[in-house]
């Protein structure tokens, strides 16, 4: 009797699954972006109330770090959105789910958490060597 054939890809119904995972990440993704991008914008219309000049240049500090960071975040975001969106490339492909290096299916627990993985562990752990 043969042996069972390792799966080489996921069916279409759990391509389905991990479709709707995405999108539900990627709408709370694309949320998040702007909520951020928003936050940049605004950021030049807080007022300075106390008018002393150490206070002033202090305020207008934490203002400038402030607004690098939500920069940085913002980048951040975006590049998460990308990732899920080449994702959502590969669920039509039906490529999605293959580790890069190995070839073989990356387990479900894995794309749960991280639905945008393109490596197995062992092959992100073998990377880090």
């Amino acid at each position: 009797m043969a042996g069972k054939k390792e799966k080489t890809r996921y069916s279409d119904a759990e391509l389905e699954e991990f479709r709707e995972i995405i999108l539900k990440k990627l709408e709370k993704a694309q949320k998040d972006y702007d909520q951020l991008r928003s936050g940049l914008n605004n950021s030049d219309g807080n007022d300075v109330k106390d008018t002393s000049p150490t206070f002033k240049v202090m305020e207008e500090g934490a203002a400038t770090l402030g607004k690098e960071e939500t920069g940085q975040l913002a980048q951040r975001q975006m590049k998460f959105i990308q990732h899920l969106q080449a994702a959502l490339i590969r669920i039509e492909n039906k490529t999605y789910g293959v580790c890069r290096e190995t070839g073989k299916l990356i387990p479900k627990e894995r794309l749960r958490a991280v639905p945008h993985a393109t490596l197995s562990i062992e092959a992100k752990s073998a990377g880090k060597r």
